[in-house]
């Protein structure tokens, strides 16, 4: 049975939120750090507490740390050493193996995120601006009583509209292929796949191939914590319309090329169910936007491009072992929206992603047959109460 009460809430809820705050931190003495950390974890919801108070909160916090983070709370090396080695390298590090090169390349992130220096990652989640901008005050209260806490960089979050579904800047539909956690509660849409033993996500547990095995050690330290690969992709919009203008002579066209990059129309409708044409009533349908496979209906990629994003990141019965391949994400837009009548404003805008799972060389052995189409930049980061 999970432990609703210990797990923090990004593993296995999504608040409704409009906006965020990432907060990126360096402890330059431990006892700076463990005054921080002993205050902010008063502000952390569990699963249990985002479930039961989801309707009246106005905002949600998580907390994160890397390897080299850990270190400078002062965690014994015994302890240290338990970790994977993957957890301990870091991202920078395996930057080739991520496929992190070119204009990717660590060299190229922005607000310090390559820096050895990165210890921890807050993560809020609010309902609206006026909350964000009162817990960012609050923290900035907490900080200045923390002697050797230091902010490296933020990150403001705000979705785009409408804001009736969640959907990125180039205006694909969002979260419509997620995996559903055996004994959360939460039922998958048809097509999802039955519930993933938890230990695919959550330490401690049972994962699909048995019990869990070469976990951190003492247990208090693992136990109903998970790992955490962020990811930050720049949007490029005006650079997309463009292509999209240049290669398809029409409106319908040029929608068809959006629709046959992603393997869905951008209503969220997948090519599997609406080759030829938009069908946005199926789209905004959950129990029928997933329902689908590849096998049998579209083994050569006629519809679905073997090249798309979906069939990339989820290959569904086409591929061996699904079921230790796949992964929670959980993220949002940041950057201002760019209407489709406007021009490029030559800001910046893109979209976030916490990529969520237990056995942490699976996010390598995923990306790595990913490629990168836009300027990417990440940190590993463990996540535990």
């Amino acid at each position: 049975m999970l432990e609703f009460d210990d797990i923090q809430h990004i593993l296995l809820t999504r608040a409704p939120a409009l906006t965020g705050r990432y907060e990126f931190l360096s402890f330059q003495n431990p006892e700076g750090g463990r005054k921080w950390l002993s205050a902010i974890l008063e502000k952390v919801h569990s699963a249990k507490q985002a479930q039961e108070t989801v309707d009246s909160d106005q905002r949600w916090i998580t907390v994160a740390f890397t390897w080299n983070g850990l270190r400078a709370l002062g965690l014994d090396e015994k302890s240290l050493d338990t970790f994977p080695e993957e957890f301990k390298q870091g991202m920078v590090a395996r930057a080739e193996m991520l496929g992190d090169t070119g204009k990717n390349h660590p060299d190229n992130w922005v607000d310090g995120l390559a820096s050895p220096d990165l210890h921890a990652i807050v993560i809020l989640f609010a309902r609206n601006e006026p909350e964000r901008l009162r817990c960012q005050s609050e923290h900035e209260k907490l900080l200045a009583g923390c002697e050797g806490v230091q902010v490296i960089s933020t990150l403001d979050l705000e979705a785009t509209p409408p804001f009736t579904h969640a959907h990125d800047h180039f205006g694909y539909r969002d979260r419509l292929s997620q995996p559903v956690i055996e004994g959360s509660g939460d039922t998958p849409t048809p097509g999802s796949g039955a519930p993933l033993k938890a230990g695919e996500f959550i330490l401690g547990y049972p994962d699909e191939n048995g019990p869990a095995v070469n976990l951190p050690q003492p247990e208090i330290l693992s136990r109903n914590g998970s790992y955490m690969a962020y990811r930050r992709m720049e949007e490029h919009v005006g650079a997309f319309r463009d292509f999209l203008k240049e290669h398809g002579k029409t409106p319908e066209e040029q929608e068809f090329i959006a629709a046959k990059l992603m393997g869905r129309w951008r209503s969220g409708a997948p090519l599997t169910l609406a080759p030829e044409k938009d069908d946005a009533a199926l789209g905004m349908d959950n129990s029928r936007n997933n329902n689908f496979t590849y096998k049998e209906t579209d083994p050569h990629g006629y519809a679905v491009p073997l090249g798309s994003h979906i069939r990339r990141m989820n290959p569904r019965d086409t591929a061996a072992n699904m079921n230790r391949r796949r992964m929670i994400r959980r993220g949002a837009t940041y950057g201002p929206h760019l209407p489709d009548d406007m021009p490029d404003d030559g800001r910046e805008r893109g979209i976030t992603s916490f990529v969520i799972f237990s056995l942490i060389g699976r996010f390598g052995i995923l990306y790595s047959n990913v490629p990168s189409c836009v300027p990417m930049m990440g940190s590993l980061s463990f996540c535990n109460s």
